[in-house]
């Protein structure tokens, strides 16, 4: 468990400086936090909440966004009404939007459920297989399927590896994240 329910730590995390808060979770401050375990293949789950920022608009409304391999990212944004692209909240950032928008206004507690594997490489480093979010789960809505990605999204390293940290963004907002969990392997067909 990266952030358990009800008392969260960030001992799994290189960046001790995010605020735990009395609610049962952590909240963003002073860049970005990456897991000290590498991830491959794996079944994530993890709760956020975006603040409400009336004055904000695009990107500026509660961004942050979880990263796959610290190079694939699902965007976290208030995106509560917005049509989908893939800037805005579930959205696989430059590469997939998601095919509904299930959004629940800034404040609340969203959750994603996400099914990913990792490129498979060659000897040479050389990608045999990309990337693939085998299925996105957005407050328990079907949001992709079988997305592969052939490139790094933005804010990522471009060289290709089978397994890495996970990351949550700092992006300079006041976003909330707890009861995080990861399960480890292959996914099933």
């Amino acid at each position: 468990v990266l952030l358990p329910q009800g008392k969260p730590t960030m001992e799994a995390w290189d960046n001790r400086n995010w605020r735990i808060v009395s609610d049962g979770s952590v909240e963003v401050n002073g860049g970005d936090a990456r897991t000290s375990a590498k991830f491959g293949d794996f079944t994530l789950h993890v709760e956020f909440r975006v603040p409400y920022l009336p004055g904000g608009s695009g990107q500026d409304r509660g961004n942050s966004g979880v990263y796959f391999c610290d190079r694939y990212e699902i965007q976290v944004l208030d995106s509560f009404g917005i049509e989908p692209e893939s800037h805005q909240c579930a959205g696989i950032y430059g590469i997939a939007a998601p095919r509904v928008n299930a959004a629940l206004p800034p404040g609340s507690w969203q959750t994603y459920d996400i099914v990913f594997r990792a490129p498979v490489l060659g000897p040479d480093g050389a990608v045999v297989t990309p990337a693939t979010f085998v299925r996105v789960e957005w407050n328990g809505v079907l949001v992709h399927e079988n997305v592969p990605c052939p490139k790094s999204t933005g804010g990522a390293s471009e060289d290709f590896v089978s397994s890495a940290p996970l990351r949550l963004q700092d992006h300079g907002h006041r976003v909330r994240y707890r009861n995080m969990w990861v399960v480890e392997g292959a996914p099933q067909p």
